[in-house]
């Protein structure tokens, strides 16, 4: 199954009710992942960007979809980002296509 990192930037609404009544996060989170068929791997609190970062596996793309598209419509979320990673052999397979597909390709600048 695909890997994905989703990374979250509460809205203000959302961390004032976390700072008045602490809530594990990582459990909602883990709920609607395995609701759509997927595996979370890691859960994560930030600095910087974003407020949040999940680690997930999921059957597809639809499924990882899914779970951005409920996030959003959530309302507890002023950003968010969703970046589909690749495993080692996967970028490997990517580069030895890559070779592949130069093979036959001619760039615009000749």
């Amino acid at each position: 199954m695909p890997f994905y990192l989703f990374q979250g930037s509460y809205t203000s609404a959302a961390m004032n009710a976390m700072v008045e009544t602490p809530q594990d996060r990582e459990a909602g989170a883990r709920h609607l992942i395995e609701s759509v068929g997927g595996t979370m791997h890691q859960f994560f609190f930030c600095m910087g960007d974003s407020d949040v970062m999940a680690i997930a596996e999921m059957p597809n793309d639809e499924a990882m979809a899914s779970c951005a598209l409920a996030i959003g419509a959530s309302g507890a979320f002023s950003a968010g980002k969703t970046t589909k990673l690749l495993t080692s052999a996967e970028g490997m397979a990517a580069m030895k296509g890559a070779q592949d597909a130069l093979a036959g390709y001619v760039p615009a600048t000749g």
